[in-house]
């Protein structure tokens, strides 16, 4: 079965009640849509899928023995396919799922980017509006801002897009990941509120 984005966006209502964390994973479908468009066009509603519902069960099962494998467990009983399944293992390190397709490294890549760009246009005036890179990688260096979000896994998730994309200039890259993040959450500023 192809689950729909309305029926993602209505199962992860269903089980996550906090208006961040469905902000969160909203951002993170607008990255993971973005992206698919340029990776596996045709693919975009799985890809958008997928960043709806990889954090939908953390709100009810927040510890890494039960997230995301309670998640996955039932959307495997709702019959969601395989691959969406596994993105949403491998952007949990703990799981031990490894991040072998163009989605689940994309998924990685993007989940704690997208709450850091977040929490960067929070202390904006005008939020996500004219946020760029170059602010995003400044505060990245401040450790004692938005402190939870692992730099080490943005930092990995940058390596496993650059093994993806193959860019022509490396030392831009990590910006012009950083900005597609920033461009595919700013197109959805005014439904999220970013």
């Amino acid at each position: 079965m192809s689950m729909t984005i309305e029926q993602a966006r209505e199962l992860m209502h269903e089980w996550t009640e906090s208006p961040a964390l469905r902000v969160h994973m909203e951002c993170v479908a607008a990255c993971m849509g973005a992206y698919a468009s340029n990776l596996e066009p045709g693919e975009t509603d799985r890809w958008i899928v997928a960043g709806l519902l990889h954090d939908f069960d953390y709100e009810k099962h927040p510890d890494a023995s039960e997230h995301p494998t309670v998640g996955v467990a039932h959307l495997a009983s709702l019959g969601v396919d395989e691959a969406i399944r596994a993105a949403i293992l491998g952007h949990a390190p703990y799981t031990g799922v490894a991040r072998e397709s163009a989605m689940a490294k994309t998924l990685f890549a993007v989940d704690e980017l997208s709450g850091f760009i977040v929490a960067c246009a929070k202390v904006r005036p005008e939020g996500v509006e004219t946020l760029q890179a170059k602010s995003v990688r400044k505060k990245l260096k401040d450790k004692s801002f938005a402190a939870a979000v692992s730099r080490e896994d943005i930092a990995e998730g940058i390596e496993d897009m650059r093994g993806l994309v193959k860019p022509a200039d490396d030392e831009a890259f990590a910006s012009e990941h950083i900005q597609f993040c920033i461009d595919a959450i700013r197109a959805e500023r005014e439904r999220l509120g970013v």
